[in-house]
Formats: structure tokens, C-alpha cells, sequence
């Protein structure tokens, strides 16, 4: 077998984590990464985690760093900026959308907002830094029945932008928010059809399931949750092996913290391989992030006016999450 390929491709690699470890060191650089971006990437940050942690994160890193790189999609590095105003934010590749923020155009979701004036506007944060400032506080998948059930039982509430996540929460509060018709593509294409299958070849995995899908994925879980919280269920579970409905880029943390363990993905509807991945997210690559600390760029801006009042539920949210 020739490994001349593979091994020029690994030392070609290696030679790309250590210009980033460099660039970091030398630029005061701060990298945070989401965990649905590549393994490499993750494996080279400062901070993996879910939004709620990496705002979190990106609040804490401010004070040391001069850049901070939000290795994600569009509406992070957004968010990172609002909470770190002073410093240079930068994305390894500024066209990484999302497509659940997409389905929430912030000049419909304001006349929605207007249409309902006695209502309070809870905004799930995978939103553009527009509809945040139009918020009065934010959640994220694993925070989002905790603030939700802070407001009285009588409280009239917008939810935005995910229809399953706000279905969810309603399901388990009692509450009856009235919800944006928005998604994600990613979680949208799971199905209980394919878990199913799944478990019949693999009887005794438990079922880990994002609460961005669909209500009947989400009523064959044995554990509903964020990604962060799947995570710690499948680390501390007793089980051998897991079938887990969400972005497989979850699965790099789960195998590096488990390896004895399987870790089983759910192939989308349309499709028996499990490589149910967000393209968006897949557009950050080690490459890209060794450029933009060489460039410093794709710089994320956000006007000072719209960063204030975007802010106020993103702080809000924080200091709920507490």
C-alpha cells in the first residue's frame, strides 16, 4: 500500500495546527469553536462547546484576548461581537449562515412582533443580531424551559425562531407560546421512521435527540437535550452505545470521551449513510482558520446602535442561566 499521499496529507495537517497554535500565540487570539464544526477544529480551539457556553466563553475571553475567532456560523460571531465590542472578531469564513436563522427575516418577524404588542419575545439565539434586538431575552436549547417557566404561568409569549424547540417547550411547561414557523434543515430531516430501524438492530441504545426536531423524533428519546447535554447523558450513561438524532459533529466529543463506547448517528430521511451534517457549519476548516489569523478577516461588524440593544437579551439570558 502506497502512504505517500496519506502521509503528506497528515504532515500537511500538522503543519496547519502549528502555524494557528503560532498565529494564536503571537496575535492574542482567542478561538472558540461550536460542536458541530470539524473534529480538527474543535481539537485545536480554546473552547468547544454549545451556544449558551461559548457566549458564555466569549463574555470571559474578552478581557485577555485581542482577537476572538468564533469557528460556527454568521449569527456567533455576531454574538460574540455584541458581548465583546472592543475587540476584533473574526470568522474563519463569513458565508456560513443557518438556515434556521434564514426562516426568521427580522422585517417579518418585527410586523409579527407588532401584530402582538401585549405579548414578551423569547428568541432562540440561532437568530441574526437584527431579530435578537427586536427580543426581550434569549435562550438557547438548554436553557430555554428554564427562562421560559421564570415568566408567570399566565404570561403570553412569542417564541422564535425554531417551531420545534418552542413545540417542545410548550409540551413540557404546560405553556402555550405562540411560535414562529421557523426550523432547522439539519434536525428537520431525522426521522422516527429511521430511528426505528436503528433500534431494532440495536435494542439497548438508549436515544439521544436534539430538541429542534420534530415532535415524533422527539417521542422516541430516551434523553432530549442540547448538544451539551447529550453529551454529558452519553459520558455518564452506563450504556455501551447510543443512537443520536443531531449534528453529527457531536459525535467527535462523545467519542473522544468515550472511546470504549458506539456511538450510532441517524442517517436524515432521504439517506442511509449517517452524514447528517449542517453544510454550513462544515464550511470552517482548518485552512480557513490558519487564513484569517494571517488576515486578520472576515472581521464581523455590527452597528453600535443595533449591538446595544441586541445586548439587553443577550445579557438578560445570561444572567437567567446562572
Amino acid at each position: 500500500m502506497d502512504c505517500s499521499s496519506t502521509c503528506s496529507k497528515d504532515a500537511a495537517g500538522e503543519s496547519l495546527k502549528a502555524d494557528i497554535l503560532r498565529l494564536k500565540k503571537e496575535k492574542k487570539a482567542v478561538v472558540l469553536a461550536h460542536y458541530y464544526v470539524d473534529g480538527a477544529l474543535q481539537d485545536i480551539a480554546d473552547y468547544v462547546g454549545d451556544s449558551l457556553a461559548l457566549a458564555q466563553k466569549a463574555a470571559e475571553a474578552c478581557s485577555d484576548a485581542r482577537i476572538v475567532v468564533m469557528c460556527g456560523v454568521n449569527f456567533m460571531g455576531e454574538t460574540v461581537k455584541v458581548l465583546c465590542p472592543d475587540k476584533k472578531v473574526l470568522v474563519p469564513d463569513n458565508t456560513a449562515g443557518c438556515s434556521l436563522a434564514d426562516s426568521c427575516p427580522a422585517a417579518d418577524f418585527e410586523e409579527f412582533v407588532k401584530g402582538h404588542p401585549d405579548h414578551t419575545v423569547i428568541s432562540y439565539v440561532n437568530t441574526s443580531v437584527e431579530v435578537k434586538a427586536l427580543s426581550d431575552v434569549l435562550v438557547t436549547s438548554g436553557n430555554a424551559r428554564k427562562i421560559v417557566e421564570s415568566f408567570p404561568a399566565d404570561a403570553k409569549l412569542i417564541f422564535g425562531p425554531d417551531r420545534n424547540l418552542g413545540a417542545y417547550i410548550n409540551s413540557v411547561t404546560g405553556r402555550d407560546m405562540l411560535l414562529w414557523d421557523g426550523a432547522c434543515h439539519v434536525h428537520e430531516r431525522f426521522s422516527a421512521e429511521k430511528i426505528m430501524e436503528l433500534k431494532k438492530a440495536h435494542p439497548n441504545a438508549p436515544v439521544l435527540v436534539h430538541p429542534e426536531c420534530k415532535r415524533p423524533v422527539v417521542l422516541t428519546a430516551d434523553k432530549v437535550g442540547s448538544t451539551a447535554v447529550l453529551l454529558k447523558y452519553a459520558l455518564e450513561s452506563d450504556a455501551d452505545e447510543f443512537i443520536v438524532a443531531t449534528e453529527s459533529g457531536i459525535l467527535h466529543q462523545m467519542r473522544k470521551g468515550a472511546p470504549h463506547k458506539k456511538f450510532i448517528p441517524v442517517p436524515p430521511t432521504d439517506s442511509t449513510c449517517g452524514c447528517n451534517d449542517c453544510s454550513y457549519m462544515k464550511l470552517n476548516s482548518l485552512e480557513k482558520l490558519r487564513d484569517c489569523l494571517v488576515n486578520e478577516a472576515p472581521e464581523v461588524k455590527v452597528d453600535e446602535a443595533l449591538a446595544e440593544r441586541a445586548l439587553r437579551p443577550i445579557a438578560r439570558m445570561l444572567e437567567l442561566s446562572k
